[in-house]
């Protein structure tokens, strides 16, 4: 839109944003991410390299804008569980995530664990994965904090339970090993239950 000799760009329309976003993970969780190209994504969507660039700058800037929508959707569901300290226990919030990752989310969860590689082999080198793994550890702290783990031991436990999670995923991606996987879940989720047990020590042990 030109206004005399200035040219004005066109406002971002949110909510025709999140319907772009929706089609963008879904096309992502099919076809990866480490290929991917700004114009063949447009014609995928059967839009055209503008409609994308309008609201996603960059190919940096829309792979953070996926992160996000990911993250969202998980808080979103966390957050739709009873709270503390009449709700569910720490270790049935960490079963209840695992079975929304393999019952739904599972191509999601391998898109976000490809984005995840991809950036700490160097090929992703923007700021939107660090930034993603930092909020998500500050979530988790927050939820055990709720749960009566202290401050100063909240963010370290969050780092441990969110690394020992994302750990078995990717065994379980790899393996297909679900009995042995879910198993050690089991003991993931004990370990988050003892954190949050009255009188318990919250410190994982040496």
């Amino acid at each position: 839109m030109e206004i005399g000799s200035a040219t004005v760009a066109r406002p971002r329309d949110p909510q025709r944003r999140a319907r772009l976003l929706d089609a963008i993970v879904d096309y992502l969780a099919e076809h990866g991410i480490a290929g991917l190209s700004m114009r063949p994504l447009a014609k995928a969507l059967g839009h055209s390299t503008y409609v994308l660039t309008h609201h996603f700058a960059t190919k940096d800037e829309l792979v953070g804008a996926v992160l996000e929508h990911l993250d969202r959707r998980q808080k979103d569901r966390l957050e739709a569980l009873p709270a503390p300290p009449d709700g569910t226990r720490l270790g049935d919030v960490v079963r209840a995530s695992w079975a929304w990752h393999l019952a739904a989310d599972l191509p999601m969860v391998r898109l976000l664990h490809e984005i995840e590689g991809l950036s700490a082999a160097g090929r992703l080198t923007g700021p939107y994965v660090p930034k993603m793994l930092g909020d998500r550890a500050g979530y988790v702290a927050d939820v055990l904090r709720a749960h009566g783990v202290p401050d100063d031991v909240a963010l370290r436990n969050a780092t441990l339970l969110n690394a020992a999670y994302a750990g078995l995923q990717i065994d379980y991606l790899t393996t297909g090993d679900e009995a042995r996987v879910e198993a050690a879940l089991d003991e993931l989720a004990a370990l988050a239950d003892s954190w949050t047990t009255p009188g318990a020590d919250p410190r994982p042990p040496a």
